[in-house]
């Protein structure tokens, strides 16, 4: 093989694998919800992402890491708009929200108890107003 063979086949095996990788990249963001994903449901996947890192976070004895602004449940757009409008999702956002508070300012030693309760609280507001997630939310325990 000559070098300008090498040199050839090395651009033709790069341009493959940038396709490639692109392809696997635009199926990771494909919405989940055939409707498209709302401002509220994508923050909620990043809360059980960042759930499940506080859960191992109080596993392994370290500092917890909370970085999401949850109070933005109060304002995300959701995908049923009349639902997060309601008083009963305003007062389980409103529920949620201390326990994150709770859980911010635990000592250690209380830290698996206010995770707990921030777990029955998402379940507690998913088992009234939008079930689907529910199998997710089992995960966090």
């Amino acid at each position: 093989m000559t070098n300008t063979h090498i040199i050839l086949s090395g651009l033709l095996m790069s341009f493959l694998l940038a396709v490639s990788c692109s392809d696997t990249e635009k199926k990771n963001l494909r919405p989940l919800n055939p409707n498209g994903d709302s401002e509220l449901a994508l923050l909620m996947r990043d809360m059980f992402d960042e759930a499940m890192d506080i859960k191992k976070q109080i596993n392994n004895d370290e500092r917890l890491r909370i970085k999401l602004d949850h109070e933005a449940i109060l304002t995300a757009d959701a995908t049923e708009p009349e639902k997060a409008a309601s008083p009963e999702y305003k007062a389980f956002a409103d529920a949620y929200l201390k326990t994150v508070n709770n859980l911010k300012t635990a000592s250690p030693a209380q830290r698996l108890d206010h995770y707990d309760d921030l777990v029955n609280q998402c379940s507690t507001c998913h088992q009234a107003l939008c079930p689907g997630p529910l199998v997710r939310i089992k995960k966090l325990r």
